[in-house]
């Protein structure tokens, strides 16, 4: 079984940051491994203050793949109250921690990917923009027209700067991702210098970390299958 376990990540500059009372320099995680020797790392970015059972079972089953996942905890900071989003400088440095984190233990950084759902997709997406990551996958990423917040950014926008090969996956009647701004994202990122890939599937069933029972499920396997060939076809 793989292990699983909480540690720390320290930022970037951490002793710099330590000479300021209030600021943080480190970022707790959750790390599954696989068993034997990783074939890379995915940090996994989650908007939940807490994980779920779903996601934590996807987090087994990319170690399972042989992925090293590591979930950086967001809501760290003090002032990261409810409702707040974490996107900015406080993201870039968090994902930073984690990717080094993985780096630290043995991973190479071309073999490291991110993956995010919802506004931690539209977090993954910006990550990508941002970051020579290996590859990255956007589950049900909002934003896309207009950002979601003054610190994020439209994802129309940012397209074109993607770094890594990137995966977005939505569902046609998602209202927080109208299909006409599935079309356009889709156009922008088309423009960028690295292979992407937008898929939308019919209906609001679109999701590899909340399995259903019956028919529909058959669409969250195809989600999660498809993202599970997305990093075995780019992380190598």
């Amino acid at each position: 079984m793989s292990g699983v376990y909480d540690d720390i990540a320290p930022l970037r500059g951490g002793e710099d940051r330590a000479e300021q009372a209030t600021a943080n320099t480190r970022v707790p995680v959750t790390v599954v491994e696989p068993e034997g020797n990783a074939r890379g790392g995915i940090v996994l970015l989650h908007e939940s203050r807490e994980f779920t059972g779903s996601l934590s079972e996807l987090m087994k089953a990319l170690a399972a793949e042989g992925w090293t996942v590591i979930a950086p905890n967001l809501f760290h900071r003090a002032e990261t109250g409810p409702g707040r989003e974490v996107f900015g400088d406080d993201l870039f440095d968090d994902f930073d921690a984690a990717f080094d984190w993985l780096v630290d233990h043995g991973v190479f950084p071309d073999c490291i990917g991110v993956l995010g759902f919802d506004h931690a997709g539209t977090a993954a997406f910006l990550v990508a923009t941002n970051r020579p990551v290996g590859a990255a996958v956007s589950v049900a990423a909002a934003g896309i027209v207009e950002p979601l917040t003054e610190t994020a950014e439209a994802l129309v926008q940012v397209a074109p700067d993607l770094q890594a090969p990137w995966l977005g996956l939505f569902g046609a009647d998602d209202p927080a991702t109208p299909p006409d701004d599935i079309d356009k994202l889709r156009d922008a990122a088309a423009r960028a210098s690295v292979a992407s890939l937008v898929v939308s599937y019919p209906g609001p069933r679109h999701r590899a970390d909340a399995p259903d029972s019956g028919e529909e499920d058959l669409v969250g396997i195809d989600s999660q299958t498809r993202i599970f060939d997305w990093f075995d076809s780019n992380l190598r």
